[in-house]
């Protein structure tokens, strides 16, 4: 590697020091805590899984095959989770000892070019076994089976620069962008599943509903499962879906004059006591309601508030037994924590960094950065339980667990990683490694 021009004179060192800065400090990582990460994967099998389906679709002559599918999977999936989103930031990264020594090799490992053309391999039936094997993901690390399940669906936006196959202009967001449509249970990814943004923001998400039910309930025959989602998902013939065949849901409806003529009452009865006492006033009810389109009425769950700002009704359809403060306030509010997963996708793990051309290259890039939030996410709940970082989302978990510097020895009978002596979480990164140590 060319050496770089040193920086003399960049601060004034104490002591009339001289400053010297360069390049050439040898193998030093600023990623050491990728050995987590790596532990946590070899333990689970998450990118091996990965690898064996992508291997499917390599196109290439084994004779003249220098990189495995296996390291590159590694590679990049463990990149994006140390937070290097660019295959271009590969040019260096591929001569980093300790991420070669976790992707499983002792050379330099695959080259952004590489990367880049492994991308184009991407196809349908790809990205449908890559989809297919997130939610076998997560039945597998169910340690035992649940008695309930809360699926929550969410769309958002993953904007465009360039003029990427599927690209459209949505009016709602404001630019060109894709709509992405993302499934959560809890704190685990059971769907994300790429769309052009030139569609209904409920497209696909009742055949996406209808096939985790489908694969959920052969492996828990018992389960309860519950959709949740906001007023973009009501759907008559999602909520006619549900009910035939014993799904129970809690989903935002637009508010419209007739339910707003149904709960004027209770909205008066609001904003009275707001007049009256100064104090922001929220009122629970509920009502009998059936639009247009709709072949029964259901029941509707009406939170009526008035505050400085003026009146604020939100309104909620269900078939789940409860009173209507309860599933308003602890059930459906709740969805709100998806949306923080989201951002950790998206913000965090560069879920919207669509810079292929190709659509299908694209929903590969999405479903990586998928596999890396699954390997966080397990990192988080098998390890990090009663440690500072338990409840941490995932760049905090980059910034104070995977950023640590550390300088590598490496010969031919060891692996030596020094990591850095004055590194603050030192006793929570050894706890943590023990940890991970003993996972099964």
């Amino acid at each position: 590697m060319a050496k770089c021009s040193t920086f003399d004179g960049l601060i004034q060192a104490p002591k009339s020091r001289k400053l010297r800065v360069d390049f050439e400090g040898g193998d030093i990582c600023a990623n050491a805590g990728v050995l987590l990460l790596g532990g946590v994967d070899q333990r689970l099998g998450v990118t091996k899984a990965v690898a064996h389906v992508v291997a499917q679709h390599d196109p290439r002559d084994p004779r003249f095959t220098t990189h495995d599918v296996r390291p590159m999977v590694a590679q990049r999936i463990l990149a994006i989770a140390c937070g290097h989103e660019d295959l271009n930031d590969h040019a260096r990264l591929c001569h980093d000892p300790l991420l070669q020594s976790t992707c499983g090799r002792d050379e330099a490992l695959a080259s952004p070019s590489t990367l880049c053309r492994a991308e184009q391999w991407a196809c349908r039936e790809m990205n449908a076994g890559l989809s297919t094997l997130l939610v076998e993901t997560f039945i597998k690390n169910q340690k035992a089976p649940p008695k309930s399940l809360m699926l929550d669906f969410d769309a958002t936006d993953a904007i465009l620069h360039g003029r990427q196959e599927g690209r459209f202009f949505n009016g709602y967001y404001g630019h060109y962008c894709y709509l992405p449509l993302y499934v959560f249970c809890g704190g685990e990814i059971l769907v994300a599943h790429l769309r052009p943004s030139n569609i209904d923001g409920a497209r696909h998400a009742w055949a996406i509903l209808a096939l985790l039910v489908k694969r959920l309930r052969k492996a828990w025959p018992g389960v309860t499962i519950i959709f949740r989602g906001d007023s973009g998902f009501c759907r008559h013939r999602m909520l006619t879906w549900c009910e035939s065949h014993d799904v129970q849901y809690i989903v935002g409806i637009a508010r419209n004059p007739v339910l707003e003529a149904l709960t004027e009452g209770l909205s008066a009865a609001a904003k009275t006591a707001f007049e009256a006492t100064g104090q922001n006033q929220r009122m629970y009810g509920e009502t009998r309601y059936a639009a247009q389109t709709w072949s029964c009425q259901r029941r509707v769950i009406h939170k009526a508030e008035h505050n400085t700002l003026g009146e604020n009704n939100r309104y909620v359809v269900t078939n789940l037994e409860g009173g209507a403060e309860g599933l308003y306030k602890d059930v459906y509010c709740a969805r709100g924590d998806m949306e923080n997963r989201i951002k950790e996708q998206q913000l965090d793990l560069f879920a919207e960094r669509a810079s292929a051309h190709l659509f299908a290259a694209n929903q590969l890039r999405l479903l990586l950065s998928a596999f890396a939030y699954v390997l966080m996410e397990r990192l988080r709940s098998l390890a990090l339980c009663g440690t500072v970082f338990a409840r941490a989302q995932c760049g905090t978990l980059r910034l104070h667990l995977l950023k640590v510097a550390a300088v590598i020895r490496r010969n031919t009978r060891s692996l030596h990683v020094s990591l850095c002596s004055s590194y603050p979480y030192a006793a929570a990164f050894t706890e943590i490694a023990r940890r991970v140590i003993l996972l099964a």
